[in-house]
C-alpha cells in the first residue's frame, strides 16, 4: 500500500491521474508549434524576407548571392557522374532502402576517397547523409547536448547556428580576420572555451569567406582543440577547391591526437547540390570518441530511412570522376574570382579580400566615404534599387560592413555588375 502511495503522488506530481495525462479540455482545439519549431531560425532567410529589394526596372536584375553553382547552367557536372546515376537507375537494384547511415559500397567509396586527403579510414568511420547540411547537424546532435555550446566562425553561415538553437544547444562566434585572409584570432578562439564547450566548427575552405587554411594556421587550430580537450567539427565541403597556387589541407591529415568528425559531399565539387548527398567521417586513431560517438551516428542516422539509394550506388562512379574535370571548374571559378578582384579593388569605397577558395568573395565598404549606409544591409538594399544588383549583406553572417559575392556567375553578368557597383559607388562617395 504505501508503494502505491508513492506511485499515486509521483503520477500527480508529473500530471498522471489512472494513467491519463491530467484533464484535457475538449472544448477547444489547442495545437501549438513545438519548442523545437519555434527555436528554429534562419537568419539569411529571415534578414532577406525583412530587406527592401525592389529592383530598378530599367535594369536586368543580376543576382551575386546564389550558392549554388547549377542556377547558371555554366557549371555543369560531368558526363561520367550523369552516366553513373543513369546506370544506378537501369539495372533496377537500387529502387529499395537501404541501411540508415548507407549502403556498405557507397561508405566504401567515400572511405577511398578521402583517404586521398588524409589518413587512411575505412567503410566503417563513414555514416552517409542526406546531404552536407544533414551531415552536419548529426555531428552537432551527436556531440553536444541542450545548455552545452560550440565554437563557430565569425563570418560565417548560419546552418550552425540554425541547427543548433534549435536543440537548444548554444553557439558562441569566435572571429576571423579579413586582415589575414580571414585566418582565425586563436587567442579569442580559446577564450571562449569553457567547460561546456563540446565542438569547434572550422569551416575550411570557408562559405562565406572563400579564405583556405594553410597547414600552419590548421596545426595552430588543433593545439588549441588538443590543449583544452575539445573535438573539431570539420566541414570541408569545399575540400579541394582550392586555386591552382594554393593546396587543401584537411585537418584530420595533420592531427594524430585530437578526434575530428568531419562534414563533405559531393554537392559543390561535384555540382549536383540537389542530388542531397553527404557524409560524417569519424578520425579517431587514439578511440578517445570510444564507441559511443559512433554508436550516437547510428542512431541519429535512424530518425530516417537513409540517403537516396541511386545516388549510393552511383557513388563510387562519382568519386572516380577524373581530375581534369574538377580542375576546369577551379579555373572557371579562379578566372571570374580574379576578374572580380581586379575590378573591385579599384572602386572607391570598396575592398574585397582575395579568394582562394571555394566558390565566393567577402567585400568590404568604407562607411566613412559611403556615410549615406548606416550598415550593410542599407548599402545593399540602395545597391538592388538602383543598379539591380543583389548581393549578401554580410549581417546575415554575423559580421559588419562587408557583402558576399558568388563567383559562379557567367563573366558577361560578372562585367557588368562591376560595372554597376562603380557606377553606384562614385555615386555616392564622399571623399
Amino acid at each position: 500500500m504505501a508503494l502505491k502511495n508513492q506511485l499515486n503522488q509521483v503520477n500527480h506530481v508529473n500530471g498522471y491521474t489512472n494513467g491519463t495525462v491530467g484533464h484535457r479540455n475538449t472544448t477547444k482545439w489547442d495545437v501549438r508549434s513545438s519548442q523545437t519549431a519555434n527555436n528554429t531560425f534562419n537568419p539569411i532567410r529571415a534578414l532577406v524576407d525583412e530587406m527592401d529589394i525592389r529592383p530598378n526596372p530599367e535594369k536586368k536584375v543580376i543576382t551575386l548571392s546564389l550558392g549554388d553553382p547549377t542556377v547558371f547552367g555554366n557549371f555543369q557536372p560531368a558526363e561520367q557522374v550523369l552516366q553513373s546515376v543513369v546506370d544506378a537507375i537501369k539495372n533496377g537494384k537500387n529502387n529499395g532502402y537501404s541501411p540508415s547511415f548507407g549502403h556498405a559500397t557507397a561508405r566504401d567509396a567515400v572511405a577511398a576517397y578521402v583517404s586521398v586527403q588524409g589518413p587512411e579510414v575505412n567503410g566503417g568511420d563513414v555514416y552517409l547523409a542526406s546531404g552536407c547540411s544533414d551531415a552536419i547537424n548529426m555531428a552537432i546532435s551527436v556531440l553536444a547536448d541542450p545548455e552545452d555550446n560550440i565554437l563557430i566562425p565569425r563570418p560565417g553561415f548560419s546552418l550552425y547556428e540554425t541547427l543548433s538553437l534549435s536543440q537548444g544547444i548554444h553557439v558562441k562566434h569566435y572571429d576571423c580576420l579579413p586582415e589575414k585572409s580571414w585566418e582565425v584570432d586563436l587567442e579569442h578562439l580559446e577564450s571562449l572555451i569553457d567547460r561546456k564547450t563540446k565542438a569547434i566548427v572550422v569551416v575550411n575552405p570557408s562559405n562565406p569567406c572563400g579564405s583556405n587554411f594553410n597547414a600552419e594556421h590548421i596545426r595552430a587550430i588543433l593545439e588549441v582543440a588538443e590543449n583544452n580537450k575539445v573535438p573539431i567539427l570539420a566541414d570541408e565541403i569545399y575540400a579541394d577547391l582550392v586555386f591552382h597556387d594554393k593546396s587543401f589541407h584537411s585537418f584530420s591529415s595533420l592531427s594524430s591526437s585530437v578526434p575530428i568528425l568531419s562534414c563533405g559531399g559531393i554537392g559543390k565539387k561535384f555540382l549536383v547540390p540537389g542530388w542531397r548527398m553527404g557524409w560524417v567521417v569519424v578520425h579517431d586513431r587514439n578511440e578517445i570518441f570510444g564507441s559511443e560517438i559512433r554508436t550516437g551516428l547510428v542512431k541519429l542516422s535512424q530518425r530516417i530511412l537513409g540517403p537516396c539509394t541511386l545516388i549510393q550506388a552511383a557513388l563510387p562512379g562519382i568519386l572516380s570522376t577524373p581530375e581534369a574535370c574538377h580542375q576546369e571548374t577551379i579555373a572557371k571559378l579562379e578566372k571570374n574570382a580574379d576578374l572580380l578582384y581586379e575590378k573591385l579593388r579599384i572602386i572607391p569605397g570598396l575592398k574585397p579580400i582575395k579568394p582562394e577558395a571555394a566558390m565566393y568573395m567577402m567585400v568590404g565598404f568604407d562607411r566613412n566615404h559611403l556615410p549615406e549606409f548606416k550598415d550593410e544591409v542599407a548599402f545593399t538594399e540602395r545597391l538592388m534599387c538602383e543598379q539591380s544588383v543583389f548581393c549578401l549583406p554580410s549581417k546575415c553572417f554575423k559580421y559588419s560592413n562587408y557583402f558576399r559575392i558568388v563567383l559562379t556567375v557567367p563573366e558577361d553578368q560578372t562585367e557588368e555588375a562591376c560595372k554597376r557597383l562603380e557606377e553606384f559607388c562614385l555615386k555616392h562617395y564622399k571623399p
